[in-house]
């Protein structure tokens, strides 16, 4: 199932939109819908990514001191 959406588009963003289209040959909807899509799932990601890390950060569950240094010497990286 599909619905139909009106958005504004800069008149650069819809030039480089008509011509990927024409070198892609799919169309602007298409292209505009994938676009939306991958937008959605990278923001919907990373919102819960934030949203699990507070809920581990209101539990006071951290990295200890020794578990940082332990991984900073893992990757040999100057950690303090």
């Amino acid at each position: 199932m599909s619905t139909t959406m009106t958005i504004r588009l800069e008149d650069e963003v819809k030039d480089r939109l008509d011509v990927l289209a024409e070198a892609t040959q799919r169309s602007k909807s298409f292209l505009a819908a994938e676009a939306i899509r991958v937008y959605v799932e990278s923001n919907e990601w990373q919102i819960g990514e934030t949203q699990a890390a507070l809920k581990e950060a209101d539990a006071g569950d951290f990295a200890s001191a020794k578990d940082v240094a332990a991984l900073a010497r893992k990757w040999k990286v100057n950690a303090g």
